[in-house]
């Protein structure tokens, strides 16, 4: 059995697929393959590791012989046609409940640092520009504690900021595809609102679905019109979820306060007039699963899922299930 690893990952998840008695073919480049490139290495390959980065469309998936088992480092997957995989019986897995904690931490992290203008009061220190204290700072932010935090999307990461939340005395609102079990509501103190009721009530909003085409630009000019003019918006969940454009000319307007992105809808690319604005707007290079500790799982998760797979079991991660019964042999 051949694996192909696109892009560089820990060692760790190299030596297990060997210990395994894999053959490992690993990039020690940081960036995606182009696809032709992409194609030739996955000649001989029965599976592929791969990144976020990796565009792992119909036309690759096709034209890999070989391949049984995709397995992303990554919880999200659009990068990755699972429809087309499923149609070839490839296994796609991800890596779900390594990144649950660390991506909560960023997520109100941005929200602290959105509400208080933190980057921007770092950057004018660093400029020398350092205000005497009075009633009317310069940098003056918004309270937390005790506030309306909308929550979009509460599955794993959407409860765990709740329970960052409650240690702020935050009355907790929810939206979500399926409504949680009555014990889940009352041991996090979350209520089942409409996903209008959440963004008219709520100080903060934080999004955490995932992208399908019910949820992209599910945060469009005509939502940000409905939220609080002292709202502030973050998303550390898939950049599409929100429009890009929409957000910058309702940020200019006034119609809501700030906004803190981890995540964006061309990445690298983000929208020049949110590149212009400071204040309550906070921008993040995608680092919501970035700590030392939480990227290793990932990459030893993935590994895991990528052996199960190739060894004829169905791994834990696997999402796309029909595949199971017309897997490759």
């Amino acid at each position: 059995m051949r694996a192909l690893i696109s892009q560089w990952v820990f060692p760790e998840a190299v030596q297990r697929l060997e210990q395994a008695g894999f053959e490992v073919d690993m990039r020690e480049a940081s960036e995606p393959l182009p696809k032709p490139e992409l194609i030739r290495r996955l000649q001989e390959a029965d599976g592929l590791l791969c990144l976020l980065t990796d565009r792992v469309d119909a036309e690759v998936l096709r034209s890999a012989p070989r391949l049984k088992v995709v397995a992303t480092a990554t919880v999200g997957y659009d990068h990755i046609d699972v429809e087309a995989a499923t149609a070839l019986g490839i296994l796609v897995t991800n890596t779900p409940d390594v990144l649950t904690e660390a991506t909560a931490d960023l997520a109100f992290g941005l929200l602290l640092a959105a509400a208080r203008r933190i980057p921007e009061a770092d950057r004018d220190v660093r400029r020398g520009r350092f205000p005497s204290w009075s009633l009317a700072q310069p940098h003056m932010g918004l309270d937390v504690w005790g506030k309306t935090l909308g929550i979009v999307g509460c599955g794993r990461i959407g409860q765990a900021v709740a329970r960052r939340a409650r240690g702020f005395g935050m009355r907790l609102l929810y939206h979500n595809r399926r409504r949680l079990a009555p014990e889940v509501e009352a041991e996090l103190g979350l209520r089942y609102v409409s996903f209008e009721e959440l963004l008219e009530e709520s100080d903060f909003i934080s999004v955490h679905t995932p992208l399908t085409p019910e949820t992209h630009h599910l945060f469009s000019y005509e939502a940000f019109r409905q939220m609080k003019r002292t709202a502030i918006l973050v998303n550390t969940a898939r950049g599409p979820v929100v429009d890009e454009a929409a957000l910058a000319r309702a940020l200019k307007e006034g119609l809501l306060r700030g906004a803190a992105l981890d995540v964006f809808e061309e990445e690298p690319k983000v929208h020049p007039e949110l590149r212009k604005l400071e204040g309550h707007v906070v921008l993040t290079p995608h680092i919501g699963s970035a700590t030392e500790g939480t990227r290793r799982r990932m990459a030893l998760r993935a590994a895991e899922n990528l052996i199960t797979g190739l060894q004829g079991r169905r791994p834990l991660d696997l999402v796309n299930p029909k595949a199971w019964r017309k897997r490759r042999g």
